[in-house]
């Protein structure tokens, strides 16, 4: 005799007769918009690098290397060995979710939003305890190791339980949730300066009592958001809809199921992969390196002054480093709007078709930069990156739909958690590429607003790449399939199990998870207000930029 399933196990969230879909997005929302707070992290950087000295760092001397300022208690922390915890951060996330994918699956999204919420929050609490300490091991630890794993499993979290219930709008569903890790860094950013503002005395910068408050504030809305999240049972179709003839018979949308065990060895899983990397690689590049682009690039002008970079006195460095950071702020908003919008157009124009126009209108973009950099003209050099930002995001969020229709939807969220190794690859590559060219070019004497010049060269190369492989993508062969067989046994282990009792006592409480419709207008609004404030936020930045 079996027990019965526990309160996070798959079969209690097994949604029934009444249950309204639009009540999941929020539940992933809320979960994205906490772990999305790993894109703002560098906002703690500076005030950490003076945790000991307050005003001025108290500099490491020579003999302190990267190993020695792990343990280090009487020195402050280089910047540039914070960042290493932005470098674990998606490493882990993607190494995690490739790991623990096929778990998820079959535990369910609830039991993995939980652990999510739990690694997150609780690793959080150990930076803050090792900040207190000042022991930069447990900040790589706690954020960096436990916190890179409860982002691997909150990211692909909702991915297979979206797609299952909102098969008429993939990439639309998988776009409101990924919109969200983007809009994370929108609201935590501005949030954490506000609490560290609050938290600062004479004798600390504040950053230990912000990671405490936010970690309480995301654990509640994370467990808001797991324990929100619900599964559709086998076979449920939205009311009315029917799969369109032209979908049931494209082959580039399969009806069938493949094992996440076997896409190691398919070539479509690696071109997709490459797909993926490179368009990640050369997004994540001009990201890191959009804000001091821009002022090298335009100078004085930007502040209406005729002068070149190094020709300007440090106020006027800073007017300008002011407007870039507006610049900065509006491609978040491109970032995260293209994510929802590219998505979403996808379920019109078709995952592959869609990558067509992410490669061919990104190498045009990139290719016309330098020539609206010498022409000075700042508008096209602007409207330039705010597109391939939000193609940028769009990648992101096309490629859990592009992955359901090639692999089927059975096993998709664990497909995208092995997918997601190519971001953690272009995490590296692209910064690596792109820092490296501009140090290369000025220690050959090239003037500053022309060093990026042979960057963005490079990149339209690694997008011929991406496009070549997206073209080479085709259908499945029938070998790499599941049978009939195995995919009934792959859904007994999953837990879709279509009990006669449980049906019947479905059946009897005909109606029971249906819901008010005041509750999904406050599902929506709990994720929604904290998001149009990150934005509001974000767009007095932006201000600063335009005006």
């Amino acid at each position: 005799m079996t027990s019965p399933p526990g309160f996070l196990d798959k079969e209690r969230i097994i949604a029934g007769p009444g249950f309204n879909r639009w009540l999941v997005p929020p539940a992933a929302l809320a979960i994205h918009l906490c772990i999305g707070m790993a894109y703002g992290f560098s906002v703690f950087w500076l005030p950490l690098s003076k945790a000991i000295g307050i005003k001025d760092a108290v500099k490491c001397g020579p003999e302190v290397g990267f190993w020695a300022q792990l343990f280090t208690t009487t020195c402050d922390w280089q910047i540039s060995t914070l960042g290493w915890m932005y470098t674990l951060f998606f490493v882990l996330l993607g190494t995690s979710a490739a790991t623990w994918g096929g778990w998820l699956e079959r535990a369910g999204p609830r039991k993995a939003g939980v652990v999510s919420a739990l690694c997150w929050c609780g690793g959080m609490l150990l930076s803050a305890w090792g900040i207190h300490l000042h022991q930069f091991w447990m900040m790589m630890l706690g954020s960096g190791i436990i916190g890179g794993i409860g982002l691997g499993l909150g990211y692909i979290s909702p991915v297979s339980t979206l797609i299952k219930w909102f098969p008429d709008r993939r990439g639309m569903a998988t776009g409101m949730a990924i919109m969200g890790f983007g809009g994370g860094a929108m609201i935590g950013s501005p949030l954490a300066a506000d609490l560290m503002k609050y938290f600062a005395t004479a004798t600390d910068v504040g950053v230990m009592q912000t990671f405490i408050v936010m970690a309480l504030i995301y654990f509640a809305f994370m467990m808001a958001g797991a324990l929100g999240y619900r599964v559709p049972e086998t076979g449920w179709k939205p009311q009315g809809w029917t799969p369109p003839v032209a979908q049931v018979n494209n082959t580039m949308i399969t009806q069938r199921h493949v094992h996440v065990s076997k896409v190691w060895g398919i070539p479509q899983f690696w071109l997709i992969w490459m797909v993926l990397c490179m368009n990640v690689s050369a997004g994540i590049g001009v990201i890191g390196m959009a804000s001091p682009m821009l002022q090298e690039v335009f100078g004085g002008s930007l502040i209406g002054v005729p002068a070149k970079f190094g020709d300007l006195d440090k106020e006027q460095l800073k007017a300008i480093a002011v407007v870039a950071a507006g610049f900065t702020a509006l491609l978040s908003l491109f970032n995260i709007g293209g994510r929802f919008f590219w998505a979403s157009l996808s379920d019109k124009l078709g995952r592959k078709l869609t990558y067509v126009v992410f490669f061919v209108l990104g190498g045009f973009l990139y290719f016309s930069v330098p020539g609206s950099a010498a022409a000075g003209s700042i508008v096209f050099f602007v409207a330039a990156f705010c597109i391939i930002l939000s193609m940028y995001g769009g990648g992101f969020a096309t490629v859990p739909a592009y992955l359901a229709d090639m692999f089927g939807t059975q096993m998709v969220g664990a497909i995208h958690g092995r997918l997601l190794t190519a971001w953690a690859t272009a995490g590296v590559l692209g910064p690596v590429v792109v820092n490296y060219m501009r140090e290369y070019q000025l220690s050959l004497g090239m003037a500053r607003e022309q060093v990026y010049n042979q960057t963005m060269y490079i990149l339209v190369g690694m997008l011929v790449v991406g496009l070549v492989c997206n073209l080479l993508v085709k259908p499945l062969d029938d070998k790499w399939f599941m049978t009939a067989d195995e995919l009934a046994q792959e859904k007994l282990l999953a837990h879709e199990k279509a009990m006669a009792s449980e049906l019947v006592r479905r059946e009897e409480a005909s109606g029971s998870d249906a819901v008010h419709p005041m509750v999904v207008v406050l599902a929506w609004a709990a994720v929604g207000i904290p998001l149009a404030w990150g934005v509001y936020r974000t767009l007095l930045s932006v201000a600063k930029f335009l005006g």
